[in-house]
């Protein structure tokens, strides 16, 4: 291995090599999920497509949708494209906005999880022996246990801390001189208030991967002023097979590579499900090519980005390179890196006795760090305890938050405003 590259030669294949390696496994995966899924079938015959339609890249466009929705009613694995007896772990979405999405996996799809996630660590600078440190939980949250495999796969010391305890994160960052930070973006900012308040430092580390939440440029900057690091936004999701599947931003921070061996991308006009022009957003739309268990097949993300470059990149890779995601092309807010929809919101305030029709979701960006304020009118009976504790409940966190009397929050003529962005 190369101490710039986990996989060179892939990694740096010519784009006629990728696309002729592309076209293959696409063939090879619509036969697989056609042959071995009663869903999928049903989901190719309805569209009037079969595997064998697909002659060329472009015939992509032939092939059905797939989207949460779909997901969820195969809930728990009805759209898995194997024997259950082949399956080794499985991992799920929070389920915030309804039924989970479940995404099961073969000793394979690990061993593919795994590649792709040491390619990220490889990319940001990372070499063999250096130690990591993964601040995601392990468990259902597929955040953990992918920094984990790619870390494992590329050679790396683990520090398997997991989420919390800031204090003790910082201690065993310092005891071991810990090179790579992983996390969720908000967590680079916790870790910086907490090593201010104990007027410490980690003088070794170098690295920060994050991810689950939108990067901005200025949460960015941030978290490299306040820590003395190069950080990087590494995307994967659920339904792709988890962190780091799709790729991430290398040293030239100019778009984010996706592993093109592994997935093919579109980028689409959300009402006419046609590929928008290179450099215009859209919604990014993702077939897996390589997965066993539960491959995605044009699956519609929500995610809004555009193609930055499909050239050779100044770091030597010669993937596609993608914007940063910059929102949904639905309503969907991201805080904390849990997902929530605002009907979510006022369905748990309407279970509080006392509280009238009228809120706030108030997203807020200070100096790059998001967060949420939800404002409520309520009778005198109610309480902010109580507010905070159904929310807490229903959305995984405590947003910030103020109970004011019926009436006095402002109204609008027509359609209710629910949602308000502030930014300082």
């Amino acid at each position: 291995m190369n101490s710039n590259f986990f996989q060179k030669e892939i990694e740096t294949a010519s784009l006629d090599s990728i696309h002729n390696l592309q076209l293959t496994n696409l063939q090879k995966i619509t036969t697989h999920v056609y042959n071995s899924n009663q869903l999928y079938k049903k989901l190719f015959d309805d569209k009037g497509v079969n595997p064998k339609d697909i002659k060329k890249l472009e015939d992509i466009e032939k092939l059905p949708f797939t989207n949460k929705e779909v997901f969820r009613i195969s809930y728990p694995m009805q759209l898995c494209c194997v024997d259950k007896s082949q399956l080794a772990e499985m991992h799920m979405s929070s389920g915030s906005t309804g039924t989970p999405v479940v995404m099961p996996y073969t000793l394979g799809d690990i061993a593919q999880w795994a590649d792709c996630m040491a390619r990220c660590y490889y990319m940001a600078g990372a070499q063999k022996g250096d130690t990591v440190q993964i601040t995601p939980s392990f468990g259902l949250f597929n955040g953990g246990f992918g920094m984990y495999h790619g870390a494992r796969a590329a050679g790396l010391f683990i520090v398997p801390t997991g989420a919390g305890n800031t204090q003790r994160q910082i201690k065993l960052a310092q005891d071991f001189k810990t090179r790579i930070l992983t996390g969720v973006v908000s967590y680079g900012i916790r870790i910086m208030e907490v090593l201010a308040e104990m007027k410490a430092q980690l003088p070794d580390l170098k690295y920060g991967i994050f991810g689950a939440e939108i990067f901005t440029e200025s949460m960015k900057k941030k978290i490299e002023s306040g820590l003395g690091i190069e950080t990087f936004d590494i995307y994967g999701m659920t339904e792709t097979g988890g962190v780091g599947t799709l790729g991430m931003d290398c040293h030239a921070h100019n778009g984010i590579h996706v592993w093109q061996d592994h997935y093919y991308i579109e980028v689409l006009d959300k009402l006419t499900g046609k590929p928008v022009k290179d450099g215009d957003f859209g919604e990014l739309t993702i077939t897996s090519l390589t997965r066993q268990a539960l491959p995605v097949i044009r699956f519609r993300t929500g995610d809004l980005s555009r193609i930055v470059s499909r050239e050779k990149c100044t770091c030597g890779r010669t993937h596609i390179r993608i914007a940063p995601i910059t929102g949904r092309v639905d309503d969907m807010l991201i805080v904390k890196g849990v997902n929530f929809f605002p009907r979510q919101v006022e369905q748990a305030l309407m279970q509080i006795p006392g509280v009238g029709s009228n809120y706030q979701i108030i997203m807020e960006e200070i100096d790059g760090v998001q967060d949420v304020r939800i404002n409520v009118e309520a009778e005198p009976n109610v309480t902010g305890y109580m507010v905070e504790k159904v929310l807490k409940e229903t959305l995984g966190f405590s947003p910030k938050g103020d109970v004011f009397p019926i009436g006095s929050l402002p109204r609008q003529e027509g359609k209710a405003q629910r949602v308000f962005y502030k930014k300082e």
